[in-house]
Protein backbone atom coordinates (compact mmCIF):
# COMPACT_ATOMS: atom_id res chain seq x y z
CA UNK A 1 0.00 0.00 0.00
CA UNK A 2 2.07 2.78 1.32
CA UNK A 3 5.17 2.10 3.16
CA UNK A 4 8.05 5.49 3.15
CA UNK A 5 7.77 9.21 3.38
CA UNK A 6 7.73 9.13 0.12
CA UNK A 7 4.17 7.16 0.01
CA UNK A 8 2.43 8.08 2.56
CA UNK A 9 4.58 11.16 3.51
CA UNK A 10 3.95 14.87 3.54
CA UNK A 11 6.54 16.99 1.75
CA UNK A 12 7.60 20.51 3.80
CA UNK A 13 10.63 21.19 2.33
CA UNK A 14 12.56 20.70 5.15
CA UNK A 15 15.22 17.28 3.27
CA UNK A 16 18.60 18.52 2.69
CA UNK A 17 19.90 18.01 -0.91
CA UNK A 18 22.23 14.80 -0.91
CA UNK A 19 25.85 16.84 -1.00
CA UNK A 20 28.34 15.37 -3.91
CA UNK A 21 30.80 14.70 -1.34
CA UNK A 22 30.75 11.96 1.39
CA UNK A 23 29.99 12.82 4.66
CA UNK A 24 30.69 10.55 7.43
CA UNK A 25 28.33 9.11 10.01
CA UNK A 26 28.20 10.62 13.15
CA UNK A 27 28.56 8.05 16.01
CA UNK A 28 25.73 9.49 17.66
CA UNK A 29 23.21 8.66 15.20
CA UNK A 30 22.09 5.24 14.98
CA UNK A 31 24.30 4.45 17.93
CA UNK A 32 26.28 5.34 20.85
CA UNK A 33 24.76 7.83 23.14
CA UNK A 34 21.51 6.92 21.10
CA UNK A 35 21.46 4.13 22.97
CA UNK A 36 21.22 6.25 26.22
CA UNK A 37 18.37 7.55 25.09
CA UNK A 38 16.64 4.23 24.47
CA UNK A 39 17.00 3.45 27.88
CA UNK A 40 16.09 6.59 29.19
CA UNK A 41 12.55 6.61 27.01
CA UNK A 42 12.23 2.88 28.03
CA UNK A 43 12.66 3.97 31.94
CA UNK A 44 10.12 7.13 31.11
CA UNK A 45 7.30 4.72 29.85
CA UNK A 46 8.12 2.41 33.00
CA UNK A 47 7.26 5.09 35.13
CA UNK A 48 4.70 6.66 33.11
CA UNK A 49 2.66 4.72 30.91
CA UNK A 50 3.58 1.42 32.84
CA UNK A 51 1.76 3.21 36.44
CA UNK A 52 -1.16 4.79 34.05
CA UNK A 53 -1.96 1.07 32.56
CA UNK A 54 -1.95 0.02 36.81
CA UNK A 55 -4.44 2.16 37.86
CA UNK A 56 -7.19 -0.83 37.56
CA UNK A 57 -5.58 -1.40 41.04
CA UNK A 58 -6.05 1.80 42.71
CA UNK A 59 -9.52 2.57 41.24
CA UNK A 60 -10.64 -0.73 43.14
CA UNK A 61 -9.55 0.83 46.14
CA UNK A 62 -10.99 4.60 45.43
CA UNK A 63 -14.35 2.50 44.74
CA UNK A 64 -14.65 1.35 48.54
CA UNK A 65 -12.86 4.26 49.70
CA UNK A 66 -15.12 6.97 48.37
CA UNK A 67 -18.20 4.92 47.61
CA UNK A 68 -19.09 6.57 44.65
CA UNK A 69 -20.61 5.23 41.29
CA UNK A 70 -18.30 3.41 39.02
CA UNK A 71 -18.65 5.94 36.22
CA UNK A 72 -17.62 9.23 38.30
CA UNK A 73 -14.51 7.27 40.06
CA UNK A 74 -13.04 5.91 36.20
CA UNK A 75 -12.92 9.64 35.56
CA UNK A 76 -10.07 10.11 38.12
CA UNK A 77 -7.68 7.40 35.81
CA UNK A 78 -9.08 8.56 32.64
CA UNK A 79 -8.08 12.18 33.31
CA UNK A 80 -4.63 11.38 34.61
CA UNK A 81 -4.38 9.06 30.75
CA UNK A 82 -6.08 11.92 29.03
CA UNK A 83 -4.37 14.70 30.22
CA UNK A 84 -0.91 13.17 29.82
CA UNK A 85 -1.90 12.81 26.06
CA UNK A 86 -4.07 15.64 25.54
CA UNK A 87 -1.29 18.42 26.53
CA UNK A 88 1.01 17.14 23.72
CA UNK A 89 0.54 20.08 21.27
CA UNK A 90 0.99 22.55 23.82
CA UNK A 91 4.10 20.46 25.04
CA UNK A 92 5.29 21.15 21.42
CA UNK A 93 5.57 24.30 22.48
CA UNK A 94 7.57 23.62 25.25
CA UNK A 95 10.29 21.96 23.57
CA UNK A 96 10.16 24.51 20.85
CA UNK A 97 11.21 26.98 23.39
CA UNK A 98 12.88 25.46 26.25
CA UNK A 99 14.59 21.82 24.60
CA UNK A 100 13.71 18.40 25.61
CA UNK A 101 15.94 17.75 28.78
CA UNK A 102 14.23 21.16 30.65
CA UNK A 103 10.98 19.82 29.64
CA UNK A 104 10.97 16.52 30.90
CA UNK A 105 12.59 17.57 34.20
CA UNK A 106 10.05 20.19 35.23
CA UNK A 107 7.90 17.76 33.72
CA UNK A 108 9.52 14.96 36.23
CA UNK A 109 9.08 17.14 39.43
CA UNK A 110 5.53 18.23 38.80
CA UNK A 111 4.45 14.18 38.17
CA UNK A 112 6.09 13.15 41.66
CA UNK A 113 3.67 16.38 43.01
CA UNK A 114 0.51 14.93 41.72
CA UNK A 115 1.47 11.50 43.21
CA UNK A 116 2.49 12.91 46.66
CA UNK A 117 -0.38 15.43 47.09
CA UNK A 118 -2.72 12.77 46.09
CA UNK A 119 -1.95 10.56 49.01
CA UNK A 120 -4.09 13.18 51.65
CA UNK A 121 -7.14 12.88 49.05
CA UNK A 122 -10.56 13.44 51.02
CA UNK A 123 -12.78 12.86 47.92
CA UNK A 124 -12.87 11.94 44.28
CA UNK A 125 -12.91 15.68 43.05
CA UNK A 126 -9.64 16.21 44.86
CA UNK A 127 -8.10 13.80 43.04
CA UNK A 128 -9.47 15.21 39.82
CA UNK A 129 -7.07 18.34 40.13
CA UNK A 130 -3.67 16.68 41.82
CA UNK A 131 -3.87 13.37 40.20
CA UNK A 132 -5.67 13.94 37.00
CA UNK A 133 -4.57 17.51 36.36
CA UNK A 134 -1.22 17.82 37.94
CA UNK A 135 0.40 14.27 37.67
CA UNK A 136 -1.32 14.28 34.27
CA UNK A 137 0.33 17.23 32.75
CA UNK A 138 3.66 15.95 34.48
CA UNK A 139 3.48 13.00 32.77
CA UNK A 140 2.73 15.13 29.40
CA UNK A 141 5.67 17.16 29.74
CA UNK A 142 8.18 13.80 30.41
CA UNK A 143 6.12 11.30 27.78
CA UNK A 144 6.45 13.17 24.32
CA UNK A 145 9.92 14.44 24.93
CA UNK A 146 11.54 10.95 25.62
CA UNK A 147 9.72 9.90 22.02
CA UNK A 148 10.38 12.93 20.23
CA UNK A 149 14.46 12.44 21.16
CA UNK A 150 14.19 8.59 19.67
CA UNK A 151 12.89 9.74 16.88
CA UNK A 152 16.15 12.78 16.30
CA UNK A 153 18.79 10.35 17.76
CA UNK A 154 17.80 7.12 15.38
CA UNK A 155 17.43 7.28 11.37
CA UNK A 156 17.76 3.65 10.29
CA UNK A 157 16.60 1.91 13.12
CA UNK A 158 14.02 3.87 13.94
CA UNK A 159 11.06 1.05 14.25
CA UNK A 160 13.32 -1.07 16.34
CA UNK A 161 14.42 1.66 18.49
CA UNK A 162 10.87 2.95 19.26
CA UNK A 163 9.59 -0.36 19.88
CA UNK A 164 12.89 -1.01 22.32
CA UNK A 165 11.65 1.66 24.33
CA UNK A 166 8.04 1.56 24.46
CA UNK A 167 8.25 -2.07 25.96
CA UNK A 168 8.66 0.23 29.38
CA UNK A 169 4.58 0.15 28.97
CA UNK A 170 4.43 -3.22 28.78
CA UNK A 171 7.52 -3.75 31.50
CA UNK A 172 5.54 -1.28 33.69
CA UNK A 173 2.47 -2.16 33.42
CA UNK A 174 3.60 -5.89 34.72
CA UNK A 175 5.50 -4.41 37.21
CA UNK A 176 3.55 -1.47 38.67
CA UNK A 177 0.36 -3.87 38.82
CA UNK A 178 2.23 -6.18 41.71
CA UNK A 179 4.05 -2.98 43.22
CA UNK A 180 0.85 -1.45 43.54
CA UNK A 181 -0.98 -4.66 44.80
CA UNK A 182 1.58 -5.09 47.10
CA UNK A 183 1.95 -1.54 48.39
CA UNK A 184 -2.10 -1.22 48.93
CA UNK A 185 -1.88 -4.50 50.85
CA UNK A 186 0.59 -3.95 53.19
CA UNK A 187 0.49 0.22 53.76
CA UNK A 188 -2.51 1.17 52.05
CA UNK A 189 -3.76 3.15 49.12
CA UNK A 190 -2.16 6.35 50.50
CA UNK A 191 0.84 5.65 51.48
CA UNK A 192 1.48 3.47 48.29
CA UNK A 193 0.91 6.81 46.02
CA UNK A 194 3.49 8.44 48.43
CA UNK A 195 5.88 6.08 47.68
CA UNK A 196 4.76 6.17 44.13
CA UNK A 197 5.73 9.75 43.87
CA UNK A 198 9.22 9.15 45.13
CA UNK A 199 9.51 6.60 42.98
CA UNK A 200 8.27 9.15 39.96
CA UNK A 201 11.31 11.25 40.67
CA UNK A 202 13.60 9.47 38.54
CA UNK A 203 11.75 10.95 35.81
CA UNK A 204 14.11 13.65 36.44
CA UNK A 205 17.26 11.03 35.82
CA UNK A 206 15.65 10.08 32.46
CA UNK A 207 15.04 13.89 31.41
CA UNK A 208 18.70 14.63 32.44
CA UNK A 209 20.26 11.64 29.65
CA UNK A 210 18.15 13.52 27.19
CA UNK A 211 21.07 15.19 25.61
CA UNK A 212 19.77 17.40 22.47
CA UNK A 213 21.96 16.88 19.61
CA UNK A 214 23.32 20.23 17.86
CA UNK A 215 21.87 21.79 14.66
CA UNK A 216 25.31 20.63 13.04
CA UNK A 217 25.01 16.37 14.24
CA UNK A 218 21.25 17.34 12.77
CA UNK A 219 21.73 17.91 9.32
CA UNK A 220 24.64 14.83 9.43
CA UNK A 221 21.77 12.44 9.94
CA UNK A 222 19.35 13.76 7.15
CA UNK A 223 22.61 13.82 4.45
CA UNK A 224 23.51 10.09 5.47
CA UNK A 225 20.29 9.22 5.78
CA UNK A 226 18.84 10.43 2.03
CA UNK A 227 22.22 9.24 0.61
CA UNK A 228 22.15 5.93 2.49
CA UNK A 229 21.44 3.07 -0.46
CA UNK A 230 19.70 0.77 2.18
CA UNK A 231 16.65 3.28 2.35
CA UNK A 232 16.93 4.18 -1.28
CA UNK A 233 16.71 0.50 -1.87
CA UNK A 234 13.47 0.33 0.30
CA UNK A 235 11.61 3.46 -0.96
CA UNK A 236 12.04 1.86 -4.70
CA UNK A 237 10.41 -1.53 -3.90
CA UNK A 238 7.95 -0.27 -1.87
CA UNK A 239 6.78 3.09 -3.63
CA UNK A 240 3.62 3.00 -5.68
CA UNK A 241 3.27 6.44 -6.42
CA UNK A 242 4.39 9.86 -4.88
CA UNK A 243 0.88 11.74 -2.77
CA UNK A 244 1.95 15.02 -3.13
CA UNK A 245 0.04 18.06 -1.54
CA UNK A 246 -0.10 21.85 -2.14
CA UNK A 247 1.64 23.36 1.06
CA UNK A 248 5.15 23.92 1.61
CA UNK A 249 6.40 25.35 4.91
CA UNK A 250 7.96 28.88 3.51
CA UNK A 251 11.38 29.83 4.75
CA UNK A 252 11.26 33.64 4.03
CA UNK A 253 9.72 34.52 7.25
CA UNK A 254 11.94 32.30 9.16
CA UNK A 255 14.67 34.16 8.03
CA UNK A 256 13.63 37.39 8.55
CA UNK A 257 12.56 36.26 11.74
CA UNK A 258 16.41 35.11 12.49
CA UNK A 259 17.27 38.75 10.97
CA UNK A 260 15.64 40.09 13.24
CA UNK A 261 16.50 38.51 16.26
CA UNK A 262 20.25 38.54 15.17
CA UNK A 263 19.56 42.49 15.11
CA UNK A 264 18.30 42.93 18.35
CA UNK A 265 20.90 41.03 19.50
CA UNK A 266 24.05 42.96 18.04
CA UNK A 267 22.63 46.43 19.22
CA UNK A 268 22.64 44.69 22.72
CA UNK A 269 26.11 43.59 22.48
CA UNK A 270 26.84 47.01 20.76
CA UNK A 271 25.48 49.38 23.54
CA UNK A 272 27.57 46.45 26.18
CA UNK A 273 30.68 47.08 24.18
CA UNK A 274 30.32 50.94 24.43
CA UNK A 275 29.09 50.95 27.69
CA UNK A 276 32.65 49.35 28.94
CA UNK A 277 33.72 52.26 30.88
CA UNK A 278 30.23 52.89 32.61
CA UNK A 279 29.91 52.00 36.34
CA UNK A 280 29.29 48.31 37.59
CA UNK A 281 26.39 48.66 37.80
CA UNK A 282 25.36 49.67 34.27
CA UNK A 283 27.46 46.87 33.40
CA UNK A 284 24.67 44.72 35.75
CA UNK A 285 21.95 46.26 34.05
CA UNK A 286 23.36 45.65 30.52
CA UNK A 287 24.09 42.34 31.45
CA UNK A 288 20.52 41.40 32.42
CA UNK A 289 19.33 43.26 29.67
CA UNK A 290 21.05 40.93 27.42
CA UNK A 291 20.15 37.76 28.80
CA UNK A 292 16.53 38.77 28.90
CA UNK A 293 16.71 39.73 24.91
CA UNK A 294 18.20 36.31 24.48
CA UNK A 295 15.59 34.05 26.38
CA UNK A 296 13.00 36.72 24.48
CA UNK A 297 14.61 35.82 20.95
CA UNK A 298 14.44 31.82 22.08
CA UNK A 299 10.83 32.40 23.04
CA UNK A 300 9.79 33.98 19.90
CA UNK A 301 11.57 31.65 17.86
CA UNK A 302 10.58 28.43 19.49
CA UNK A 303 6.86 29.88 19.19
CA UNK A 304 7.23 30.87 16.00
CA UNK A 305 8.13 26.99 15.00
CA UNK A 306 5.18 26.12 17.01
CA UNK A 307 2.12 28.17 15.66
CA UNK A 308 3.35 27.74 11.96
CA UNK A 309 3.42 23.82 12.68
CA UNK A 310 -0.47 24.91 13.34
CA UNK A 311 -1.87 27.78 12.04
CA UNK A 312 0.46 28.60 9.70
CA UNK A 313 0.32 28.82 5.55
CA UNK A 314 1.64 25.01 5.62
CA UNK A 315 -0.44 23.80 9.00
CA UNK A 316 0.01 20.10 9.48
CA UNK A 317 -4.16 20.03 8.89
CA UNK A 318 -3.25 20.53 4.90
CA UNK A 319 -1.78 17.46 4.99
CA UNK A 320 -5.17 14.65 4.19
CA UNK A 321 -3.69 11.66 5.42
CA UNK A 322 -2.53 13.15 8.47
CA UNK A 323 -6.13 14.48 9.17
CA UNK A 324 -7.21 11.03 8.76
CA UNK A 325 -4.58 9.86 10.87
CA UNK A 326 -5.78 12.33 13.64
CA UNK A 327 -9.29 11.09 13.20
CA UNK A 328 -8.22 7.31 13.68
CA UNK A 329 -6.26 8.45 16.87
CA UNK A 330 -9.75 9.84 18.68
CA UNK A 331 -11.08 6.39 18.40
CA UNK A 332 -8.77 3.81 18.75
CA UNK A 333 -7.01 4.38 22.32
CA UNK A 334 -10.12 4.37 24.37
CA UNK A 335 -10.02 0.40 23.06
CA UNK A 336 -7.11 -0.19 24.66
CA UNK A 337 -7.12 1.50 27.91
CA UNK A 338 -10.69 0.36 28.64
CA UNK A 339 -9.85 -3.12 29.25
CA UNK A 340 -6.94 -2.05 32.02
CA UNK A 341 -9.10 -0.08 33.76
CA UNK A 342 -12.04 -2.66 34.04
CA UNK A 343 -10.94 -6.31 33.53
CA UNK A 344 -10.41 -6.26 37.44
CA UNK A 345 -13.82 -5.28 37.99
CA UNK A 346 -14.61 -7.86 34.70
CA UNK A 347 -12.95 -10.88 36.76
CA UNK A 348 -14.83 -10.39 39.92
CA UNK A 349 -18.09 -9.89 37.77
CA UNK A 350 -17.72 -13.05 36.21
CA UNK A 351 -16.03 -14.50 39.67
CA UNK A 352 -12.28 -15.53 38.66
CA UNK A 353 -10.68 -13.57 41.15
CA UNK A 354 -9.07 -16.79 42.39
CA UNK A 355 -7.39 -17.41 39.02
CA UNK A 356 -6.65 -13.79 38.28
CA UNK A 357 -4.75 -13.42 41.77
CA UNK A 358 -2.32 -15.96 40.49
CA UNK A 359 -1.82 -14.07 36.81
CA UNK A 360 -3.67 -11.23 36.56
CA UNK A 361 -5.37 -10.49 33.02
CA UNK A 362 -3.45 -7.40 32.89
CA UNK A 363 -0.45 -8.60 33.31
CA UNK A 364 -1.00 -10.74 30.58
CA UNK A 365 -2.05 -8.15 27.88
CA UNK A 366 1.89 -6.11 29.20
CA UNK A 367 3.88 -9.33 28.77
CA UNK A 368 2.79 -9.85 25.69
CA UNK A 369 2.88 -5.93 24.82
CA UNK A 370 6.43 -6.08 24.95
CA UNK A 371 7.22 -8.71 22.78
CA UNK A 372 4.48 -7.21 20.32
CA UNK A 373 6.22 -4.06 20.37
CA UNK A 374 9.73 -6.07 19.83
CA UNK A 375 8.74 -7.94 17.09
CA UNK A 376 5.97 -5.57 14.89
CA UNK A 377 9.52 -2.76 14.87
CA UNK A 378 11.49 -5.48 13.98
CA UNK A 379 9.35 -6.64 11.28
CA UNK A 380 8.86 -3.21 10.10
CA UNK A 381 12.56 -2.41 9.53
CA UNK A 382 12.29 -5.05 6.67
CA UNK A 383 13.09 -4.20 3.63
CA UNK A 384 10.50 -5.38 1.72
CA UNK A 385 8.05 -4.94 4.74
CA UNK A 386 5.67 -1.42 4.81
CA UNK A 387 5.42 0.32 8.09
CA UNK A 388 2.31 1.26 7.09
CA UNK A 389 0.65 -2.51 6.64
CA UNK A 390 2.27 -3.82 9.36
CA UNK A 391 0.21 -0.65 11.31
CA UNK A 392 -3.23 -1.67 9.72
CA UNK A 393 -2.58 -5.15 10.43
CA UNK A 394 -1.92 -4.71 13.97
CA UNK A 395 -4.94 -2.54 13.91
CA UNK A 396 -7.43 -4.81 12.70
CA UNK A 397 -6.45 -7.44 14.86
CA UNK A 398 -7.17 -4.92 17.48
CA UNK A 399 -10.11 -3.97 16.72
CA UNK A 400 -11.45 -7.83 16.27
CA UNK A 401 -10.58 -8.90 20.02
CA UNK A 402 -12.52 -5.74 21.50
CA UNK A 403 -15.42 -6.53 19.87
CA UNK A 404 -14.67 -10.62 20.75
CA UNK A 405 -13.50 -9.87 24.29
CA UNK A 406 -17.45 -9.67 25.60
CA UNK A 407 -18.04 -12.79 24.35
CA UNK A 408 -15.65 -14.82 27.01
CA UNK A 409 -16.59 -15.64 30.47
CA UNK A 410 -13.96 -17.82 31.37
CA UNK A 411 -10.14 -17.16 32.57
CA UNK A 412 -8.78 -19.23 29.89
CA UNK A 413 -10.92 -17.29 26.94
CA UNK A 414 -10.36 -14.38 28.75
CA UNK A 415 -6.39 -14.59 28.64
CA UNK A 416 -6.24 -16.00 25.16
CA UNK A 417 -8.02 -12.90 23.99
CA UNK A 418 -5.84 -10.58 26.58
CA UNK A 419 -3.04 -11.87 24.81
CA UNK A 420 -4.00 -10.71 21.22
CA UNK A 421 -4.80 -7.42 22.55
CA UNK A 422 -1.24 -7.28 23.79
CA UNK A 423 0.38 -8.46 20.83
CA UNK A 424 -1.26 -6.59 18.38
CA UNK A 425 -1.54 -3.08 20.52
CA UNK A 426 2.90 -3.52 20.25
CA UNK A 427 1.68 -1.41 17.43
CA UNK A 428 2.20 1.47 19.63
CA UNK A 429 5.85 1.47 18.84
CA UNK A 430 5.40 2.39 15.21
CA UNK A 431 2.98 5.53 15.99
CA UNK A 432 6.26 7.63 15.95
CA UNK A 433 7.93 6.07 12.74
CA UNK A 434 4.31 6.55 10.73
CA UNK A 435 4.42 10.08 12.03
CA UNK A 436 8.08 11.22 10.92
CA UNK A 437 6.90 9.29 7.93
CA UNK A 438 4.13 11.63 7.12
CA UNK A 439 5.40 15.14 8.05
CA UNK A 440 9.53 14.90 8.74
CA UNK A 441 11.94 14.98 11.44
CA UNK A 442 11.35 18.76 11.52
CA UNK A 443 7.80 18.60 12.64
CA UNK A 444 8.07 15.25 14.70
CA UNK A 445 7.34 16.66 18.16
CA UNK A 446 4.15 18.97 17.09
CA UNK A 447 2.78 16.35 14.42
CA UNK A 448 3.22 13.07 17.35
CA UNK A 449 1.88 16.27 19.97
CA UNK A 450 -1.31 16.46 18.19
CA UNK A 451 -1.70 12.32 17.85
CA UNK A 452 -1.60 12.01 21.10
CA UNK A 453 -3.73 14.68 21.92
CA UNK A 454 -6.73 12.63 19.92
CA UNK A 455 -5.79 9.88 21.83
CA UNK A 456 -5.63 11.26 25.33
CA UNK A 457 -9.61 12.67 24.11
CA UNK A 458 -10.07 8.94 23.46
CA UNK A 459 -8.72 8.00 27.03
CA UNK A 460 -10.23 10.94 28.73
CA UNK A 461 -13.84 9.89 27.70
CA UNK A 462 -13.74 5.99 27.13
CA UNK A 463 -13.31 4.96 30.56
CA UNK A 464 -16.33 7.00 32.06
CA UNK A 465 -17.88 6.01 29.38
CA UNK A 466 -17.31 2.51 29.95
CA UNK A 467 -18.59 2.81 33.47
CA UNK A 468 -21.91 4.83 32.71
CA UNK A 469 -23.23 2.28 30.30
CA UNK A 470 -22.48 -0.57 33.18
CA UNK A 471 -24.24 1.89 36.00
CA UNK A 472 -27.35 1.72 33.24
CA UNK A 473 -27.10 -2.02 31.77
CA UNK A 474 -24.95 -3.80 34.87
CA UNK A 475 -22.68 -5.23 32.26
CA UNK A 476 -19.69 -4.20 30.59
CA UNK A 477 -20.67 -5.48 26.83
CA UNK A 478 -22.10 -3.02 25.28
CA UNK A 479 -19.04 -0.55 26.32
CA UNK A 480 -16.29 -3.04 24.22
CA UNK A 481 -19.17 -3.20 21.70
CA UNK A 482 -19.87 0.29 21.19
CA UNK A 483 -15.59 1.07 21.05
CA UNK A 484 -14.91 -1.29 19.15
CA UNK A 485 -17.48 0.15 16.21
CA UNK A 486 -16.15 3.42 16.91
CA UNK A 487 -12.30 2.10 16.45
CA UNK A 488 -13.53 0.22 13.31
CA UNK A 489 -14.45 3.85 11.64
CA UNK A 490 -11.33 5.22 12.56
CA UNK A 491 -9.63 2.71 10.93
CA UNK A 492 -11.97 2.66 7.59
CA UNK A 493 -10.70 6.64 7.69
CA UNK A 494 -6.86 5.46 7.51
CA UNK A 495 -7.86 2.74 4.46
CA UNK A 496 -9.72 5.24 3.13
CA UNK A 497 -7.75 8.74 2.92
CA UNK A 498 -4.50 7.55 1.17
CA UNK A 499 -6.92 5.75 -1.65
CA UNK A 500 -8.44 8.69 -2.27
CA UNK A 501 -5.49 10.70 -2.13
CA UNK A 502 -3.82 8.34 -4.78
CA UNK A 503 -6.75 8.88 -7.18
CA UNK A 504 -6.60 12.51 -7.32
CA UNK A 505 -2.79 12.34 -7.98
CA UNK A 506 -3.20 10.45 -10.82
CA UNK A 507 -6.27 12.15 -11.94
CA UNK A 508 -4.00 15.67 -11.41
CA UNK A 509 -1.04 13.61 -13.20
CA UNK A 510 -3.23 13.08 -16.32
CA UNK A 511 -4.63 16.08 -16.63
CA UNK A 512 -0.87 17.55 -16.69
CA UNK A 513 0.04 15.14 -19.37
CA UNK A 514 -3.24 15.84 -21.64
CA UNK A 515 -2.19 19.80 -21.48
Amino acid sequence: MYASREDIGYDFGDDSKVGSKPIKPNPNIDGGWAWMIVLSSFLVHILIMGSQMALGILNMEWLEEFNQSRGLTAWVSSLSMGITLIVGPFIGLFISMCGCRTTAIIGGILNALGWILSAYASNVHYLFLTFGVTAGIGSGMVYLPAVVMVGQYFQNRRALAQGLSTTGTGFGAFLMTALLKYLCTEFGWRNAMFIQGAISLNLCVCGALMRPLSPKELREKYVVGNDSEENRAKALSQSTETIKSNGVLGEEPEKKEEAANEEVLGSVQHIEIGGKSGSGRSMYGLRLFKTVSQLTVTVRKGFALWYSSYFGAASLFTNRVFVAFIIWALFAYSSFVIPFIHLPEIVKQYKLSRQDNVFPLTSIIAIVHIFGKVILGIISDLPCISTWNVFLMANFTLVTCILTLPLMQTYIGLAVICALIGFSSGYFSLMPVVTEDLVGTKHLANAYGIIICANGISALFGPPFAGWIYDITQKYDFSFYIAGLLYMVGIIFLLIQPCIQKKQSRHKSTEEAQV
